[in-house]
């Protein structure tokens, strides 16, 4: 089968080697134009691009996919498919109408929850029980398409947002090919999605990232583990920004009249917090301008002995 591959962050990679791994062939790869990144601000490629310009296969970056002539160049392909993972732009129908097989999509829910830019952030962020990927139709809706194949994934409620995306994404990488053996023999039997709930994963916002330690012990674990290892959730203590990386849920319910924020003593291995619902325990930080480290090494530059988090 001859295929399209169109891709540009990580969570893309492992559909595109299993493709370049597969008897199947990769026409082209068409992925985002580089961009500046980092604080230089150099203007650096796609880790998609990265990857094909690696494997020998074309690549090619157009900053409007629906340009009249990027559907031309892409018609004279003529591909038997379109593969599309973590692209970045919405597919206009006139590239969804163009190969015989369609357009397919690899989504990192169970769809129809999550439908949107961020879902493994917002599963976690709600403290799903699992989530999972799924292979979809593509239409010309937001991540609306029928279902082609799903599969699902028990979460571990430790688990953070950069380990879960990479699970996912190899789970969503063999789930495709097994999508288009499936495809080529006539077997697959497509579902309508119901009703989205509300559920829709919208992009993360630097609201979303700031703790509310007026929120469940069990609430802030889910944003900081949903944020981490980028951006991050935030909080200041004795007036210091700080990051937090990973937390623990504490069994301990509540300091001795202690407030929302108050730090309650040093544990083995991190900070107890109390919050608005049980404590918290702080494992990992970062102060602005510095690397990541244990929160016990940040309590020893800090001497926090009654400070409270989050205040201004």
């Amino acid at each position: 089968m001859k295929i399209i591959f169109m891709g540009t962050s990580e969570f893309a990679l492992p559909s595109l080697v299993s493709l370049i791994e597969s008897p199947h062939k990769v026409e082209a790869v068409i992925t985002q134009p580089d961009r500046p990144k980092g604080r230089g601000k150099k203007i650096q490629p796609t880790l998609v691009k990265k990857l094909a310009l690696e494997k020998g296969l074309p690549v090619l970056q157009f900053e409007k996919i629906k340009d009249q002539n990027t559907v031309e160049q892409i018609s004279l392909m003529n591909p038997d498919l379109v593969v599309v993972v973590a692209y970045g732009q919405m597919i206009p129908e006139s590239i969804l109408d163009l190969p015989p097989y369609g357009c397919i999509n690899v989504h990192a829910s169970l769809l129809p929850k999550y439908r949107g830019a961020a879902p493994v952030q917002r599963a976690l962020l709600a403290g799903e029980l699992y989530t999972g990927v799924t292979i979809m139709m593509m239409d010309n809706g937001l991540d609306t398409g029928d279902i082609l194949r799903q599969e699902r994934m028990m979460l571990d409620q430790d688990i953070d947002h950069g380990s879960l995306e990479s699970a996912l994404a190899a789970m969503g990488g063999k789930l495709l090919l097994r999508t288009i053996d499936d495809m080529l023999s006539g077997s697959l039997r497509p579902v309508k999605q119901g009703p989205a709930a509300d559920d829709y994963a919208r992009m993360i916002t630097r609201k979303d990232e700031k703790i509310n330690w007026q929120y469940s012990a069990e609430a802030i674990h889910n944003q900081v583990r949903a944020l981490s290892p980028a951006p991050g959730a935030y909080t200041t203590i004795n007036g210091v920004n700080v990051k937090i990386f990973k937390t623990r849920v504490s069994g301990r319910e509540e300091g001795i009249n202690a407030s929302s924020g108050q730090f309650i003593e040093k544990t083995d291995e991190g900070l107890l917090v109390q919050t608005g619902d049980g404590c918290l325990e702080i494992l990992e930080v970062q102060k602005t301008g510095k690397k990541r480290m244990k929160a016990l090494d940040f309590w020893l530059g800090m001497r926090i002995e009654t400070g409270i988090f989050g205040n201004a």
